[in-house]
């Protein structure tokens, strides 16, 4: 059996990202001040930008019993298991704690994947890794 997992930026806050610039868009188109255009222009572009990257990285990760596919900007990249170390890493800052995926490949890139970029509890995302791992 080959089991494949998937993991994605949240398709709610994509959804309401691209919700948001479409309501910034209308906001400018119905604004008077030069000051006010320029500055829901510039919110409207980094929406419509941070939404695009998130539906575009959709699914950011995803992984069967051969190994690790990664999405990027440039593509899918594939990793076999063999050349995969997985770790998570949780630091504590200001009374809050946030944890990370670490994905160190063969190729000594090391790959950080948070809560946003997955969708789930990045130690979730582990847990399912070493289940898939052979």
């Amino acid at each position: 059996m080959n089991a494949v997992r998937e993991w994605s930026p949240p398709l709610g806050l994509v959804s309401c990202g691209w919700a948001l610039a479409g309501c910034s868009a209308v906001w400018w188109w119905l604004t008077d001040s030069a000051a006010d255009r320029l500055f829901v222009a510039v919110l409207a572009v980094v929406l419509a930008v941070a939404a695009g990257a998130g539906s575009l990285l959709r699914p950011r990760l995803r992984a069967d019993t051969s190994g690790i596919a990664l999405r990027g900007f440039t593509g899918t990249r594939r990793h076999s298991w063999r050349g995969v170390e997985v770790r998570v890493r949780t630091r504590q800052r200001l009374g809050l704690s946030s944890s990370t995926l670490e994905l160190e490949l063969d190729s000594g890139e090391l790959v950080v994947l948070g809560r946003l970029d997955l969708g789930e509890d990045p130690e979730d995302v582990a847990d399912a890794l070493d289940e898939l791992r052979p």
